[in-house]
C-alpha cells in the first residue's frame, strides 16, 4: 500500500517514515502542502491512504483536505494535529478527515488507527486477492496455486499484487515504477524488468509459467487465463 505522509517536521517525518515502511508500506513524505497538492494530483499515483500535518508551510492540511473533497477524492486520511480543542477536531472531521490524532502520540497508536482505517474502507480492507486459483495472501505476503505455495519479497508482492488488480490491462513500464517505488527514490532504468524477472522464477516453481506476459516496447500484462 501507498501512503502520503506531509509533515515538516523532520524528527517526527522520519520516524514515521521508518516504522511505516517496517510494515511494508510504500511512503512518500512531503514537508509543504504546495509540493504535496502536486502529489496528489498526479494522475500517474494512486494512494492508499493520507496522514496529514495540519500545519504545514504553504497549504495547510486541512486546505488540502478540503481540495480533495471538492474533487470527490475518497482517500481516507488521518489527520495530525497540535490543536486538540473539541472546536477543532469537529472542524477537521467535518472538513472529511476520516481520523484525528493529536500531537504527541505513540507510533503504536497511529498504526492501530491505520489499521482501522483500512478495515473500513472496503478497497482496501481484503486479506486475500484470488485470480481463478492463485491466490495473494496479504497476511503472509505468499502465494499459492494448487497447494504449493511460496514466499515472496516485499517488492515482488506489490509487482504481483499490482498486476492482479489489473487482469488483462497492459500495464506499462512506467505505470509499474511510478505506483510501486517511492517518488524521488534512486531506482536505476531496468528495475522493473530485473523485478519481473525474479517474480518469474517464483511463479514457474508453482507452475504459473505463462502468468506474466511482456508487451515488448510497452510494459506487462497478467494473462487471466493463464492462471487457470
Amino acid at each position: 500500500m501507498r501512503v502520503i505522509l506531509i509533515e515538516d517536521e523532520p524528527d517526527l517525518g522520519t520516524a514515521i517514515k521508518q516504522i511505516l515502511h517496517q510494515e511494508k508500506y510504500i511512503v512518500d513524505w512531503v514537508t509543504n502542502g504546495d509540493d504535496a497538492w502536486a502529489y496528489l494530483e498526479d494522475r500517474h499515483t494512486q494512494y492508499t491512504i493520507g496522514i496529514f500535518d495540519w500545519l504545514i508551510p504553504g497549504l495547510s492540511g486541512l486546505e488540502l483536505l478540503k481540495r480533495l473533497r471538492a474533487k470527490n477524492n475518497p482517500l481516507p486520511v488521518l489527520m495530525l494535529t497540535a490543536r486538540d480543542s473539541m472546536e477543532d477536531r469537529v472542524r477537521g472531521l467535518d472538513e472529511g478527515a476520516d481520523d484525528y490524532l493529536v500531537k504527541p502520540f505513540g507510533i503504536a497508536e497511529l498504526l492501530a488507527r491505520l489499521r482501522a482505517l483500512q478495515r473500513r474502507t472496503p478497497q482496501i480492507q481484503a486479506q486475500k486477492l484470488e485470480i481463478n486459483e492463485i491466490v495473494l495472501d496479504y497476511n503472509t505476503r505468499t502465494i499459492y496455486h494448487l497447494k504449493e505455495t511460496i514466499s515472496l519479497t516485499n517488492k515482488e508482492f506489490q509487482v504481483l499484487e499490482y498486476l492482479m488488480r489489473h487482469p488483462n490491462q497492459i500495464i506499462t513500464t512506467e505505470q509499474l515504477r511510478n505506483q510501486l517505488w517511492e517518488m524521488g527514490a534512486d531506482s536505476f532504468s531496468n528495475v522493473v524488468a530485473a523485478q519481473v524477472r525474479l517474480l518469474r522464477r517464483k511463479l514457474e516453481s508453482i507452475g504459473c509459467s505463462n502468468l506474466i506476459e511482456t508487451v515488448y516496447g510497452v510494459g506487462y500484462r497478467l494473462n487471466n487465463h493463464a492462471a487457470k
